[in-house]
């Protein structure tokens, strides 16, 4: 526990930084061991990466006890912060889950509104007392538990908004109010939508990135000059990474 809320600790102050923290998303030890090899002091796990190296379905066809187990192999093979994409938090009260997340040595975790099991976004308020009720969790446990809020707004699968955007702050917001430590609106469409999530949000906020080609509003530097408080990869690090793979056994067929 005290390494973990150490960790937890490290990873909030590395968002306060005045620089845009990039956390490489991994799925297992060795991409793990790879990134912080590479320099990075923290680093982020995927629910989408760590279901398919482990054979099973994103939008939750792992269960908790499956993602745990992913998450806490990598915790125990680096020295560094972890943050885990719990999807919508497995049908688990956030008491029993940041117990569980913690244990697993998670010094944050990625939260996001769609609950797939169930075909259905949360309600704005909904999310938000969720984020809330695990905030109340780490605070009691005594670690400051980097919760990061995502919201689908802008995906418009199970629900379509007239203004993704005004959605996206919205629930946001609700968020931050709730106790989230960042907070992540996932398929921002331009920097434009980027430039007014930042300037209504008062905390960090997640923007996710390719490897290779950057994100919907530029590249690592534009990014940078946009204020973006942190990157990660989601599942687009281990796509580049087949696709290398291909490259690579293709002409030995």
């Amino acid at each position: 526990m005290s390494d973990t809320a150490s960790r937890a600790t490290e990873l909030l102050r590395l968002h306060h930084t005045g620089s845009t923290l990039v956390l490489p998303t991994v799925w297992d030890a060795w991409s793990a061991r790879a990134v912080v090899d590479a320099g990075f002091p923290a680093l982020s796990i995927g629910s989408h990466p760590l279901a398919d190296s482990r054979g099973q379905a994103d939008n939750e066809g792992m269960s908790l006890d499956d993602a745990l187990d992913g998450i806490r192999r990598i915790t125990t093979a680096v020295d560094v912060p972890v943050t885990a994409d719990v999807e919508s938090g497995y049908d688990t009260p956030a008491a029993q889950l940041v117990e569980r997340v913690v244990e697993a040595g998670a010094a944050g975790i990625n939260v996001e509104d769609t609950v797939h099991s169930e075909g259905r976004m949360r309600e704005r308020q909904e999310h938000a007392d969720y984020i809330g009720a695990l905030r109340a969790a780490a605070d009691d446990a005594g670690v400051e538990l980097v919760i990061n809020a995502r919201t689908d707004a802008f995906f418009q699968k199970t629900q379509v908004f007239d203004d993704p955007l005004a959605e996206a702050v919205a629930r946001l917001q609700a968020c931050e109010a709730a106790g989230a430590r960042c907070v992540y609106p996932v398929k921002v469409p331009d920097a434009d939508a980027l430039r007014t999530l930042l300037a209504e949000l008062s905390g960090p906020v997640n923007a996710i990135a390719h490897p290779v080609n950057g994100s919907s509003a530029g590249s690592l530097d534009d990014l940078r000059a946009l204020g973006v408080h942190r990157v990660t990869f989601g599942p687009m690090l281990q796509m580049a990474l087949t696709e290398k793979v291909s490259e690579l056994v293709t002409p030995w067929r």
